[in-house]
């Protein structure tokens, strides 16, 4: 990728709703070039997890495989953010999607790294001592 991409950056949350003070968790992250791929990722996570929930969010789960899972995709065709969550036993599971601009990155491979990655020098004491270990 050697310029600016269109795609959709998709997260999964968890939040504990039985306790007031904890902050939703990030537990996922995927970065999708299409609005089918966003949605299948989604897709794929509700359809594995579907027969460990309780029968409502088992319902609401299968209702936006089958109904909602078309809007999902036509709200994404159009560019719009996107998010689906199901709520089982005090815990809230949510999907987010959100169509972004990819920027191409330095390649990883130390040959094709450019010059100033060479230049960068750390401050003493400002990464953590090595484990001995």
């Amino acid at each position: 990728m050697d310029k600016p991409r269109r795609g959709f950056w998709c997260e999964c949350w968890t939040e504990d709703l039985t306790d007031g003070m904890q902050w939703p968790a990030l537990r996922a992250s995927f970065d999708a070039y299409s609005a089918p791929q966003a949605d299948r990722w989604v897709a794929i996570a509700l359809r594995t997890i579907s027969p460990a929930l309780d029968p409502d969010a088992s319902d609401k789960v299968w209702a936006w495989l089958h109904d909602g899972r078309a809007e999902t995709r036509r709200a994404l065709l159009r560019l719009e953010p996107c998010t689906v969550s199901v709520t089982q036993a005090g815990t809230r599971i949510t999907w987010t999607i959100r169509p972004v601009v990819f920027l191409a990155l330095a390649h990883r491979q130390d040959v094709q790294l450019p010059p100033c990655a060479y230049v960068f020098k750390p401050l003493a004491g400002s990464l953590p001592p090595d484990d001995p270990d």
